[in-house]
């Protein structure tokens, strides 16, 4: 599917471009002695244990269904979406420590046009990740995609705040670099979090939105031979959903004619709600004069 090979080839990318980062960074920040760089350092080894994750994430869920696991793989890029979740929290909670230490204890260290060189090329570099993985994640629907987008679009914003930093240090202001340390690392736990949460939630078995179980029903009344409707479920299958619930019809309505209203009711739900991977309906007899109602 193109939606796992797209998937395969951001994770790549993500793994070659922070290889790249955090050997030119690690480089760099050793030879000015810059803490801003080493850490900026640090956060691109996290980065690629985090394209890694996607990488192997991607490779499960793309594995067909078998005997152990009926409804595929799919779920695996949520197991992996949330390591990445809780690699950010730990590394924004370390970010947040270091930057509140350094508002009050300042180091020096060696300006060198090199330390803007590594900023600008990491800017550049991050948002083209950001810019690529941003569009596959959307397109195909994919935590763990969004998830590593996230990660390079939070990477952009504190190299920039970095760059700020190593600046101002030319005129001996340091404290904003600790200042500006704390807001980025809250805000990378905040998105963690918000990764971890949507990837519980999957995990859980969250139900469909409202949303889209409206999109459901609407198509069900269009069936006008359908009386009633109940039991309706839904489980999260990988990045989609099966749903299953009962149909009343006409008890006078021949069993041929009324499995065949259920069967063109699943292929309308299957083709017209792209949220649905697979539909389940049940077909209940009742008496004609039964009121028609839709039970939650």
């Amino acid at each position: 599917m193109d939606r796992f090979k797209e998937t395969k080839k951001a994770s790549i990318l993500g793994i070659v471009g922070n290889i790249f980062l955090f050997i030119i960074k690690i480089v760099v920040g050793v030879v000015s002695r810059s803490q801003a760089m080493l850490a900026d350092a640090m956060n691109s080894a996290s980065d690629i244990l985090s394209s890694i994750m996607t990488y192997f994430g991607n490779k499960v869920a793309a594995k067909e269904p078998d005997d152990d696991h009926n409804l595929g793989h799919g779920k695996a890029e949520y197991i992996y979406s949330m390591l990445i979740s809780i690699t950010m929290v730990l590394l924004g909670a370390k970010m947040l420590y270091d930057s509140g230490v350094s508002i009050f204890v300042t180091s020096e260290y060696y300006f060198t046009m090199w330390l803007v060189v590594v900023c600008l090329v990491t800017i550049i570099t991050k948002m083209g990740l950001y810019l690529y993985t941003n569009k596959i994640g959307k397109k195909y629907n994919n935590i763990l995609v969004e998830a590593n987008s996230k990660d390079h679009r939070n990477d952009c914003v504190i190299t920039l705040f970095n760059l700020v930093s190593a600046i101002l240090s030319l005129y001996n202001i340091k404290y904003v670099d600790g200042i500006v340390g704390v807001g980025i690392s809250l805000w990378i736990v905040i998105t963690g979090l918000k990764i971890f949460k949507d990837s519980y939630d999957v995990l859980m078995d969250k139900t469909i939105s409202l949303e889209t179980k409206d999109k459901v029903m609407e198509i069900v009344k269009s069936h006008k031979e359908i009386l009633k409707v109940n039991h309706f479920n839904a489980t999260p299958v990988g990045y989609m959903y099966q749903v299953s619930f009962s149909i009343f019809v006409d008890g006078n309505m021949s069993t041929f004619d009324s499995h065949r209203i259920a069967n063109q009711l699943e292929r309308e739900i299957d083709r017209m709600v792209p949220e649905i991977y697979l539909t389940v309906i049940h077909v209940n007899p009742v008496e004609s004069n039964i009121d028609k109602k839709d039970t939650k």
